[in-house]
């Protein structure tokens, strides 16, 4: 923690300011390890705080650490006043660096009123603190390897259960139900379960639409494992496959394929993906891929860097990525096969080891 901490303080410079309040919550876990949703984080030159109110306090002062960060209660004065009164009398904050990156409007504007009507100086900033996570420990990736393992497990249970008749709901509530049998605390994100024409569109809300015979049925699910998270996709054909759903699967699946060869430390996040792109549209699918290939996984399912067209920064070894193409064709169906890897010194490491061959059910 105290490093973490120390790391953060060398960031002033950029914030052009002697003290920041970190309010985005994954970023608060990382730094001091308090694990709700209901806090705010300041750091000043020599001082740290972590705000919260009554109902967390004991839960507070449980998972952190009081040598480095002490846990003030913010039932009487409220955040604005209790922010203002650190900054002022205990460890003097001429300038207040505030993460507004997820910050409620109406926080912000209450926090900075109070800070400003006493003398403080505010900055609102971007979330520049995320970076301090971008190359996941020896324990991340352990909890996030573990979370994608649970994920393999639900997949190779599920395939069972997908017949002609059941709903795509039932489907989902399935697999929340076996990843949490099997260790998670949660999903981390709702799944996606999409059947037939819905597997065309990438972010589908399952229904109750029944899965029928010649369906694609394209399930994206993942969980959360000690606060890690998990992502994968599979495509799977309930019955015999035609020679286009065929034609589209290899398609995807070859993409992915030269997507992960081409990982490795030194490339841009937007030169894998054009990996990617390019064998999908060659193959005359060219509009069919409309988002990013993939984006890092660690305390929030979606994090700093991606790999997409737009993304300059380039990958290192630590970071989690997804790999995630998909071809998705209106009123035919789509696929999207997706793993979770490990960006490592020469390449990557493939969390996910669930089939990756068409399935036919």
């Amino acid at each position: 923690m105290s490093e973490l901490l120390r790391r953060v303080r060398e960031m002033f410079p950029l914030f052009q300011a002697d003290g920041v309040l970190v309010t985005h919550k994954a970023n608060i876990r990382y730094i001091c390890g308090y694990t709700n949703d209901i806090g705010v984080l300041l750091v000043t030159r020599d001082s740290a705080y972590l705000l919260t109110d009554f109902r967390f306090v004991f839960q507070a002062q449980k998972e952190v650490d009081s040598r480095y960060v002490q846990v003030v209660d913010v039932s009487d004065g409220g955040y604005p006043l209790t922010v203002m009164n650190l900054c002022r009398h205990n460890t003097p904050v001429a300038k207040l660096a505030i993460e507004a990156y997820e910050m409620p409007y109406l926080d912000y504007v209450g926090i900075t009123k109070e800070l400003t009507a006493n003398g403080i100086e505010t900055v609102p900033i971007p979330n520049y603190i995320s970076e301090l996570r971008f190359i996941k420990t020896p324990e991340e990736i352990e909890k996030l390897r573990m979370a994608e393992h649970i994920g393999d497990l639900a997949f190779s249970e599920i395939l069972p259960y997908l017949k002609p008749g059941v709903t795509e709901r039932e489907i989902a509530a399935r697999l929340t139900f076996i990843m949490q049998m099997h260790g998670a605390s949660g999903n981390s994100f709702d799944p996606i379960v999409a059947s037939g024409v819905n597997s065309s569109m990438p972010h589908a809300i399952p229904s109750e639409k029944k899965l029928e015979e010649g369906d694609f049925v394209t399930m994206d699910f993942g969980c959360i494992y000690q606060g890690y998270c998990s992502d994968m996709t599979r495509t799977v054909v309930l019955g015999k496959a035609g020679p286009k759903q065929k034609e589209i699967y290899e398609t995807v699946a070859l993409a992915q394929e030269e997507a992960l060869k081409a990982l490795k430390p030194g490339r841009k996040g937007r030169e894998i993906d054009a990996v990617a792109r390019k064998i999908i549209d060659d193959a005359g699918y060219k509009g069919c891929f409309g988002h990013g290939l993939g984006h890092s996984v660690g305390l929030e399912i979606h994090e700093d860097p991606f790999c997409n067209a737009r993304e300059e920064r380039v990958l290192k070894a630590g970071m989690i990525m997804t790999v995630e193409p998909g071809i998705y064709v209106k009123d035919f169906g789509g696929v999207r096969i997706e793993d979770m890897v490990l960006i490592t010194e020469d390449g990557y490491e493939n969390l996910a080891h669930s089939e990756k061959k068409l399935i036919e059910l």
